[in-house]
Order: C-alpha cells, then structure tokens, then sequence
C-alpha cells in the first residue's frame, strides 16, 4: 500500500479497520484505489503550474506558449536544430536584441545549424566624411601594409571601404548599399582526421590527405565565449590561408586545434608555399631541423628525412558525414559491441581476420595506414564484420583486390567506417548480404597529387555471386559491376566513375568496345548521387536521387541510363537524362519542367486560336534540356565541395525532391529548408527599413 493509503486508512476509527482485517480488508482495498486516483490528481495540478513555464510545460503546451508571443513555426526537418520548445524560449531574448548584428548572426545559426557571420554593409560604403566627426575605421583609401584587410577583400570579412551598389542584396547581385545586411553562411563543416599517417611522395616529402592527394586544410571553429561576439576567422570552418597561419601559428597549431604534426614542435614549424615549381616543390627542402607546412595544398616537407611517415592531425572540409570519419556512426554497426578482435598499427588487419572466433567483429582501433591486401574467407552461416573503431577512419592501401570468398545461403559480410585504395573489392564467395556503411571506396581506386582519378571506369565493387543483396549506405564508392541475379540497393550515398561518360553501374563481363555493357541486376537508389553510365535488368526504385550520364559517340550505348525491363518499377522525384530507357517517371526532372513549359505554351497559344506545331514543342523541350542539368561544385573527390549541388543549380533540381529538399545524396541536409527557415525569421527580426542578403561562402 502507499504512503498515501497508509495516512487516509489510518483517519478511519479503530473499529472500522478492526472489522475490515476481519473481512479480508476490502476497505483497505478501496483506499488504494482512492490513493491511486488521488495520485492522479495531485499530479495533473502540478502538471498545471508546470505548463506555466516553457521550460518545463507538457509538449503539447509548446505551440500555445508559442501562439501567445507570436511565433512562427519552421520546418523542423532540418538535422541538428534546436527543437520548438527551444525557439520558443529563445524568441523573448531575440527580440530584445532585436535587429542588432550579434542577434542577427546567432539568430542565422540557430536557424540554419550552420556557421553564420552578419555584415553591415552599410558601414562599409565610401562617403566624404565630417570633419567632426571622423570615422578612422572607414577609410576611403585601404592600407596596403595591413595584410589582414587586403586577404579577407570581398569576403565575409571583409572591412574596407566600397563605392555604392544600387542592386537589390536579396537577388544576390548587389551589396554595398544604405540598407543593406549581408549573412555569410559556412555550409561545409571541418571534420578532425587524427593519427593518420601523412602519405610519402619521397624521404622529405609527404601529404596529409590519406589518398594522397593535395587537399586545403580547414579551421577547427571555436564556439564563441557568449552571444555578444560577433564570428571572426577562428569561428567559422574556412580553409587555412598560409599568410594566417603563418602569423597566428600558435592559435591554429597543436594538438587540439587545427593541426598538428606528431613530434614536431611549434619552434619547428615553417610556413611555405610548396606548389610545383621546376619539376619538384617550391621552396623544399626546408633548412635542417625545420618542417614545411603549406595549409592550402595540404603538403609536408621536413629539412631532414624523418625516420616514418610523421602521424598528422588535422581538419578537411566535407557536406556531411559520409565515407567514414571521426564522426557518431556506433548506431550503423552491424554485430554488438563486444566480443571484438580488434587491431591496430603496426599490427595485421589480416591476422586480425584470420584469429577471430566466428560471430566476433574485427576492429581497427586507430585512424592508420594499413598497407596489406586482404582476403576475407567466410564461415557457412558467419555474420563477419570488418569496421573502423567509432570515431576513427583507418586507410586500406591494397597492392590488388580485396577477396570475399567461402560464406552459404546464410551468411553476412559487412565493412563499415573503412578507406579502401587501390584495388577493388571482390566477391567471389557466397552470400545472402554484403553491406557497406559509411565507407569509401576511391573512385578511380588512386589517385595523382592533383587528384586525377587514374583508372577512371575501373569498378570498386565487383559481386560475382547471384542472390545477394548489396546494400551501399553512406558511402562514397566507384563503378559497381554485379551479378544480374542480384540485388544493389544505395542510400544516401555518392557512386562516382569519375566522369559522366564512364560506366558506374552494369554487370559482369567486360563489353566488347563500341557495345553496351552486360546489365546489373535488380537496382534500389534512394537519395544519392550517381556519376557514370548506367545499365541494369531492372530499375525497382529510385527516388530524390541524381543519376549523371552521358553517352560518347561510338560508345555502343544508346542511352547513358538504361532498364531492360521497364514495364515495372518506378522513377520519382529525381533528375534522370531526357533520353534514358527507364521505367514509369514521376515529376522527374528534365521532363516535368518540360512538361510545365509546353503546357503553358499550348495555354497560351490557345488563348490565341492557335496551335503548338512539333517543331515549337522540340524547340521547347531542346531548350529546357540545355539548362536543367545538375551543377556540382566539385566532381573530384577529396575537394571540400564534392557532390555538393552549387547554389547557382537548378531551383527544380535544388528543391525537387518530394520533401521539397535536393536531389542527390545530401538530400537529408535540407538545405532549401535552412534557408526558408531564415528567410522567415529575418523577417521577423530585421530592423525596419533594412534589407538582408543571404550568400553561402562553400
């Protein structure tokens, strides 16, 4: 009984409790009931002065709270965003600061989730000054000697003086005006890559990029001490500029900050320009005890030949957390957490493989740089897991193909957080799934210093076995060649053959040149990008993806996407060439913009008692075709922009999922959202008589 019935129970006389024992106390009964109910009661008028506070009210209270001090709800999609409830509180301390800078940048990061800076351009506009009032800040004339104010020239930093610009902000176009406000917005993150050894080019000289190409290195952001501050160079994800580095070394270099060389000290450190120059790298070798950094091509050069390839720290810039790194991904592995076979450098990945016990996982504890080429042989029946530690990305230089062979009907590969360069995977064995989760196969298998793919075509992936289901999830991968009896599906992931005109999806076999490719089997995409020529037996689904092909002549294909059969399955909401053999498409992209045009043209034409002839619908059709294609930043892997959509892309292709969000692989960014969703708030937040501009510096 609770305390509760014990206290009403014990208000009752004597007697009646004397009688209710002699009873089989029903009466006690009936006050654990009462008590219970009561219970009840005093927590609902609890509950009721709660709901008095946003803090602490009951979910349902939120909107009303809201309602009551006028906010305006937002789409709540977006990943990594404060909840309503949130907004809600935050709403009052907004609008008591309201229209200033400081509010306004920590207004458009929390709407956005992304790093914000908020300029005033109308500080910045050359004027004839009162001679009583001078402004030293704002000078007409910029001081050549400070190098800080001439580097950070049209930037979000930008300080020095401008001449009027009488465009509009909000296009875009203009900025330099009276009521104009600029919002800088950093839509690449900088993801930390630590313990990793630095790839030799020679005994003096390495890079940091574990693929071995040149790559920018990127700020780790400082949170800002409070919401007064407004962001400088040190608080955003930016790539490292080698005058800054050079003269702020201390705020960037170390263990804990942007990046760092093991066992070199900061007195060590020099900061050069190490481009190509007369068929080596400028400015190498260093003098001896020294190291030679260049922050902007990611290259290494030490005065004296270390002993090893020194274990580097640093921060590369990337659109989200695909392909492996030091990010959460604990929820995506396939076995529990324990037992594992773990290992690290310098030990064997294949020891490691070949000492486990079936049923355990065998993990790579550190971010090293294995240089071994693997053969997975499977148990009948063994669910075999080869992963990266949480938090760590090792890199996997294979000297040929990775072989998984052996396995049943029954049994289950999976690799998870792995780099893997140079060489394929091969599945010879048998098995019922192979899974890869946030891996990255190297398009091209390697690549150059410039990152120039250099087997562009050649196939990360090849299942020689039917019946298996291959799924491909958060990953960044090259051609995948299967068996026509089995079953591929990708999810938010990048399948690059490093050009449109190479073959990223097909089968077995090698095509006779000038022939279309054997066909892959039963093919799945949903949200991701595809680069390359495809050709399966059946398309199931594809939807809010982006598949990027296109044919050379006398390459055999007569189109660059390809179904044999297209009585089922389905296309939706995705950008797919005009000229492909697919199944039924829905709102797909060219052909509903070109639908929406030639209706529009017959509307017109009707209004006048004419008629469309079939040449104005082709002229229609060419012209829609010649501009809606999808824009990237970058095509290149390892470039901070890759698979990025640019913001100058198509708005159908842009907002054209189902959801309203992009096609493409970084679909669940929700980056049209983010941008509604400010657009929204600077409305309720901007000073009268101000307008604002919304530019993405990545």
């Amino acid at each position: 009984m609770s305390d509760m019935a014990d206290r009403l129970y014990a208000l009752l006389p004597a007697i009646h409790r004397i009688r209710d024992a002699e009873q089989g106390g029903p009466l006690r009964e009936f006050f654990e009931v009462l008590a219970s109910q009561a219970a009840v009661l005093e927590e609902d008028v609890e509950q009721f002065y709660d709901d008095l506070f946003i803090e602490t009210c009951a979910e349902w209270v939120v909107p009303y709270i809201g309602d009551l001090i006028g906010y305006r709800s937002l789409h709540h999609l977006t990943p990594g965003l404060g909840s309503p409830r949130a907004e809600v509180a935050n709403t009052i301390g907004y609008r008591r600061r309201k229209g200033t800078a400081a509010m306004l940048e920590q207004l458009a990061r929390d709407v956005t989730g992304w790093p914000a800076k908020v300029t005033e351009f109308f500080q910045l506009l050359a004027t004839s000054q009162f001679m009583n009032h001078v402004r030293l800040h704002s000078t007409l004339t910029p001081d050549l000697r400070r190098w800080e104010r001439m580097e950070d020239v049209e930037g979000p930093f930008d300080v020095l003086a401008h001449s009027a610009d009488t465009r509009r902000i909000a296009t875009g176009e203009g900025r330099h005006g009276i009521s104009n406000i600029g919002i800088f917005l950093w839509r690449l993150g900088a993801y930390r890559l630590s313990g990793s050894p630095a790839v030799e080019v020679d005994g003096q000289r390495f890079r940091f990029h574990p693929a071995g190409r040149d790559a920018p290195l990127f700020n780790r952001p400082e949170t800002e001490a409070s919401v007064t501050h407004l962001a400088e160079h040190r608080n955003v994800p930016e790539p490292l500029s080698r005058r800054r580095l050079s003269e702020f070394l201390t705020d960037y270099y170390g263990k804990d900050k942007s990046a760092f060389l093991d066992g070199v000290e900061e007195d060590a450190v020099m900061i050069c320009n190490l481009s190509d120059h007369a068929g080596g790298w400028a400015h190498t070798p260093p003098p001896a005890g020294k190291v030679a950094i260049d922050p902007v091509l990611g290259r290494i050069a030490f005065g004296e030949p270390p002993s090893s390839p020194p274990a580097v720290l640093f921060h590369y810039g990337f659109s989200a957390d695909m392909g492996g790194g030091e990010y959460e991904r604990a929820a995506s592995f396939d076995l529990a957490a324990e037992p594992v076979q773990p290992v690290a450098a310098p030990g064997s990945i294949q020891d490691a493989l070949d000492a486990r016990v079936p049923g355990e996982a065998v993990q790579v504890q550190d971010s090293g740089r294995y240089l071994e080429t693997l053969a997975l042989t499977v148990q009948p029946g063994e669910r075999l897991e080869l992963r990266a530690a949480n938090g760590r990305r090792p890199t996997l230089v294979q000297g040929g193909e990775l072989v998984i062979s052996g396995g049943d009907a029954h049994a289950e590969v999976s690799l998870n957080g792995l780099m893997i360069v140079g060489g394929p995977i091969r599945v010879t064995g048998v098995l019922r799934r192979l899974r890869l989760r946030h891996c990255t196969l190297v398009p091209g298998l390697t690549m150059d210093g410039d990152g120039v793919p250099q087997q562009p075509g050649a196939p990360s992936l090849i299942v020689e076995s039917g019946g298996v289901a291959i799924e491909v999830d958060h990953c960044i991968v090259g051609g995948i060649r299967w068996h026509d009896l089995s079953r591929l599906e990708i999810q938010d992931s990048i399948v690059d053959a490093a050009a449109e005109t190479e073959t990223a999806l097909a089968g077995l076999g090698a095509p006779v040149p000038g022939s279309l490719d054997p066909p892959g089997g039963i093919l799945r995409v949903h949200e991701s990008t595809i680069i390359g020529k495809i050709h399966v037996r059946q398309m199931e689904l594809v939807s809010n993806a982006i598949l990027s092909a296109r044919t050379d002549a006398g390459d055999g294909w007569p189109a660059g996407v390809i179904a044999d059969r297209r009585q089922t399955g389905c296309i939706r909401f995705s950008y797919v060439p005009a000229e492909a053999r697919t199944p039924r498409r829905y709102r797909c992209q060219p052909d509903w913009e070109e639908r929406l045009r030639i209706a529009e043209a017959e509307r017109e034409a009707k209004s006048k008692n004419q008629a469309l002839t079939i040449a104005q619908i082709e002229a229609l059709s060419m012209e829609v075709r010649s501009w809606m294609t999808p824009a990237f930043t970058s095509l290149r892997y390892g470039d901070p922009g890759y698979g990025q959509l640019r913001r100058r892309c198509p708005r159908q292709i842009r907002e054209g999922a189902d959801d309203e969000a992009a096609m493409g692989a970084f679909h669940d960014l929700y980056e049209p959202q983010r941008l509604i969703n400010l657009r929204v708030r600077l409305e309720e937040y901007l000073r009268f008589g101000l307008e604002a501009g919304v530019f993405t510096v990545t």
